[in-house]
């Protein structure tokens, strides 16, 4: 390796140029603090975008999730039932208020929570009458889970729908925007999404109530007094003026990321998706996934490396990649929590790597990220 490659990353914040002049203006007005004229700008943008009614800029994809979940008024031990194969965020969320979270596997033709699975589980706890308080279903490293039986299973029994899309902004389902499928859905702008306001998230709904109680409680609950005056306990959730005009910037470029990453993965799936023993995530029929980022498959008897190997040969060259989430079902801090199914997410960890895929990723550093597969298979052989 040249000493001049320099370290390729999973996938780097990519400023468009325009945040700067958004940032100079609340800096020029003062507006530095949390709300402002930016966050408002923001939010309207992105339900626009969306399709929701409403938006509401947080500080985090995980408040955006507690938020929702904090609007149902969980009890200590009830359930909620959740995506395995995702990120902690989604299940932490859960437990934030004592609620337990049960998990459900990914089906093989999307990766996302399997709604065959999810289904059943429903039918089941409703003949118990043990009906889960909401469902948190994930959409998976850019790609929209299947929310026509989703919903529909949801809605059969009367159970509350919250769209985790922190990964997936950009995404499809139906011809209609990734987040608006549930009673809420929660994004994430951390510094590697496929935008970034460096760190920040936005819960969108159609229900106005729950805006407004979003809002309250973001903003540590304060009643409308004179002076410091609660009745609920609060958070500090919300997102500052500064960091809502890079949004604002970085929402401007949005497509045109999505089309950058769409080309990343294109090209390895060309170069890497031929040989024996290698495969990609696969894009579901029902939408349009951003590829937010390039997931591969390695069988090590056919592929001749292991999943692990390609991992250390890729750091060997200074190279960032990781393995795909590992199912919350194996967390040691979920270790007891009961599991629907668990196959299909188990295999995926086991031989699952993400590729760098980032939309400022050029041609010689993702030629770099393919020689490193390349010669960790020639290796093993």
């Amino acid at each position: 390796m040249s000493a001049k490659a320099g370290h390729v990353f999973l996938s780097s914040p990519h400023l468009s140029g325009r945040e700067l002049g958004h940032i100079k203006e609340a800096f020029r007005t003062n507006w530095i603090g949390p709300l402002g004229p930016h966050v408002a700008a923001f939010e309207a943008a992105f339900a626009k975008r969306i399709g929701t009614k409403h938006a509401v800029a947080v500080s985090s994809g995980t408040a955006a999730l507690h938020l929702a979940l904090r609007a149902l008024k969980l009890k200590p031990g009830e359930e909620v039932l959740c995506s395995s194969f995702t990120f902690a965020a989604t299940a932490n969320a859960i437990t934030y208020d004592g609620a337990v979270p049960v998990f459900i596997d990914s089906n093989e033709a999307t990766w996302n929570m399997d709604p065959v699975l999810l289904a059943a589980e429903l039918d089941r706890l409703a003949r118990k009458r043990r009906l889960p308080r909401a469902v948190i279903a994930v959409d998976l490293y850019g790609q929209s889970a299947d929310y026509r039986p989703i919903a529909a299973a949801c809605r059969r029994h009367g159970v509350p729908l919250i769209e985790d899309a922190a990964e997936a902004l950009g995404a499809t389902y139906r011809g209609r925007p990734a987040g608006s499928f549930g009673w809420a859905g929660a994004f994430s702008f951390n510094g590697n999404k496929i935008i970034t306001t460096s760190s920040g998230g936005m819960l969108v709904t159609d229900d106005g109530k729950l805006a407004r109680h979003a809002r309250f409680l973001a903003t540590q609950a304060r009643d409308p007094a004179p002076h410091y005056q609660h009745s609920h306990i609060g958070f500090n959730y919300r997102m500052s003026n500064v960091l809502a005009g890079i949004g604002l910037a970085q929402l401007a470029v949005l497509d045109k990321r999505v089309a950058a990453r769409r080309r990343v993965f294109a090209r390895y799936a060309d170069e890497l998706g031929g040989l024996p023993g290698v495969s990609f995530m696969p894009e579901a029929s029902y939408g349009r996934a951003t590829r937010w980022l390039t997931c591969a498959l390695f069988d090590p008897k056919t592929f001749g490396a292991s999943r692990e190997d390609v991992r250390l040969a890729l750091q060997k060259r200074d190279i960032e990649a990781r393995p795909l989430w590992k199912p919350m079902h194996l967390q040691p801090v979920f270790k007891g929590r009961r599991m629907v199914g668990g196959r299909v997410s188990e295999d995926l960890f086991a031989r699952g790597l993400c590729l760098p895929s980032g939309s400022n990723l050029t041609a010689a550093e993702q030629t770099r990220v393919i020689d490193a597969v390349l010669s960790a298979r020639k290796k093993r052989r």
